[in-house]
């Protein structure tokens, strides 16, 4: 599956690719110069039990790198869906308004120090296309978006994904994270969905451990970004 236009291109395949060796590399090729037709960079998406184990060589041997490796965990909603308890002074707010995306923006810029203000647009084009199986929240200080978050229902299963969870260093600690994890369960619940996918990050995975996630497998995206000439040679 190849999604193109975002931020960044992303690819996506079946658990065992029916291919190896050069037929390997040509797939890995065509795909790669399809988004570098397009000057866009593109994420292929790996995780640790993918076949033939070889996939991430390959990759690499087509000028992808790899980014930081991060833990696929599953938790019961019900089991998680507790009553959300925050810092005094700390509000979460369920948001959709472009003003608010844009502040969870600066604030991801902050956390990563990145430019993240993709995201913005990113977040309102889901809640546009798909308004009922998104629900986007910030936890609020005073003024500060200290924290966000989101949940994504996968419509006709039984799943629903955790993303976000980015938190500014000073407010690390205090259990925002958790009660953003209480009340996204809490949402799923209500509609029915039974289990949480979480993609950890080694700061989040232990939290999660601790709350009752159990670790699946991991995730390894591979990231390819094309120069310029490069680009403009494949589009001639």
């Amino acid at each position: 599956m190849r999604v193109a236009g975002q931020n960044r291109g992303f690819i996506e395949t079946a658990q065992t690719l029916h291919v190896g060796g050069v037929a390997l590399d040509r797939l890995i090729m065509e795909n790669r110069d399809f988004f570098a037709r397009r000057g866009e960079a593109v994420e292929w998406k790996t995780r640790g039990h993918d076949h033939p184990p070889d996939i991430p060589e390959h990759l690499k041997k087509a000028g992808f790198i790899p980014e930081e490796v991060e833990t696929i965990m599953v938790g019961d909603a019900e089991l998680m869906a507790v009553a959300t308890v925050l810092p005094e002074g700390v509000v979460l707010r369920t948001v959709h308004a472009r003003s608010d995306l844009e502040r969870i923006s600066q604030m991801e810029s902050a956390v990563w120090n990145e430019d993240f203000t993709w995201l913005a647009d990113d977040l309102f084009k889901q809640i546009e296309a798909s308004p009922d199986n998104i629900v986007v929240f910030f936890a609020e200080a005073g003024d500060h978006v200290v924290s966000a978050a989101w949940l994504i229902v996968k419509e006709g299963t039984d799943f629903a994904g955790l993303w976000g969870g980015s938190t500014l260093p000073a407010w690390r600690g205090k259990g925002i994270y958790k009660a953003l994890v209480a009340r996204r369960a809490q949402i799923a619940h209500d509609r029915g969905v039974k289990y949480l996918q979480v993609d950890a990050s080694d700061d989040s995975e232990p939290i999660l451990r601790r709350l009752g996630f159990s670790t699946l497998t991991t995730t390894t995206p591979y990231v390819w970004t094309p120069h310029r000439h490069e680009a403009a040679s494949l589009a001639r």
